[in-house]
């Protein structure tokens, strides 16, 4: 990962020993793909900052939002800029576990079973419009995620390193949908709610569409790798070894609590949300340039952890209460170490 910066900090880059990089350098890592990716994508900043948290933390996400919010062109401008290979699974309610996965395939010349291998044994995997699946696809779709290797025919296969499942669904159109039960969606370290852009930013839309800047393969003949596969598990790796200290512990597990306790949830975060708050944490921290954990790094992904975790009870749907907000009364009660 080059930061373009002096020669002293180009030396604490990708070396072939095993410290092959440095906590510093993420940070530069971070500013170099939203450099790159700012002449084509506008505004959903901090989507690509939890892309990338997830890509150093080994997690999954899950975006809700209405179709044409970039959702797809950010994930495939992800997986260029990183070096990574990058497939596509397109909901649909025929969609086949095989589809997915990979088939064996009989070949009459040879006599034998040729393995034809699914989109998912790339880097960078994008589920669009996940919720169209049916549940059978689903849950064939979890052991990729969650174990991070394929079974096919009774073969079992690891998928490539690093491993990175966004998958999208639009959460305003319901019809021939199959939500995602709640084991599905815990399997995700964050999830996110795009919000419509500013109009500030819908009139810089307009103006580039305009001028022809976002014609996409114009921008992906330009855009050039800041990283490689091999590097970022090397990064993977620096960033589990961020540390994080007893006081950080505790505040998660309050955070954790809290939601199992609180009057308006009915189903709080389980204990994956908490490992979630680990790895992501540590995520957050290295991509700061720190290699320590402090309570901004997990105020800043709670949103993220919680909002899909949580399941409130039926009166407080009722009188219109938002997950967004329970977290957010629940981050103001619990005490900052």
């Amino acid at each position: 990962m080059n930061t373009g910066t002096d020669e002293n900090q180009k030396e604490d880059n990708w070396n072939d020993d095993s410290d092959r990089v440095k906590i510093s350098t993420l940070a530069g890592f971070h500013a170099e793909v939203v450099s790159s990716l700012s002449p084509f994508i506008v505004g959903n900043q901090e989507l690509i900052e939890l892309i990338l948290i997830a890509l150093l933390s080994e997690g999954h996400i899950l975006i809700e939002g209405l179709p044409g919010t970039a959702k797809t062109t950010i994930a495939k401008a992800i997986a260029l800029v990183t070096g990574c290979e990058f497939a596509r699974i397109q909901g649909a309610v025929d969609l086949q576990p095989a589809d997915m996965i990979g088939v064996r395939i009989y070949d009459q010349q040879s006599c034998e079973f040729t393995l034809r291998k699914g989109p998912v044994f790339t880097n960078v995997l994008l589920a669009d419009e996940m919720n169209r699946v049916h549940p059978k696809a689903q849950s064939a779709f979890i052991e990729a995620m969650s174990e991070r290797q394929a079974t096919i025919d009774g073969i079992t296969l690891p998928v490539p390193r690093p491993f990175i499942v966004i998958a999208t669904q639009n959460s305003f159109e319901l019809e021939g949908t199959f939500p995602l039960i709640e084991a599905q969606r815990d399997r995700f370290m964050f999830s996110i709610v795009l919000s419509p852009l500013s109009s500030d930013e819908e009139l810089e839309v307009i103006k580039r569409a305009s001028s022809g800047a976002l014609t996409w393969s114009r921008f992906a003949e330009r855009l050039k790798p800041v990283t490689a596969p091999e590097e970022l598990q090397a990064a993977i790796n620096k960033v589990s070894e961020v540390r994080m200290e007893d006081p950080i512990h505790k505040y998660i597990r309050d955070i954790i609590i809290a939601t199992r306790n609180h009057p308006d949830i009915g189903l709080g975060a389980s204990s994956r949300a908490s490992i979630s708050f680990v790895k992501g944490g540590k995520g957050a921290a290295a991509l700061a340039g720190r290699t320590y954990v402090i309570p901004d790094d997990i105020r800043k992904i709670a949103q993220s952890v919680l909002i899909h975790r949580l399941y409130l009870t039926r009166e407080a749907e009722i009188e219109g209460i938002r997950p967004a907000d329970i977290i957010r009364d629940i981050l103001s009660r619990i005490e900052v170490p």
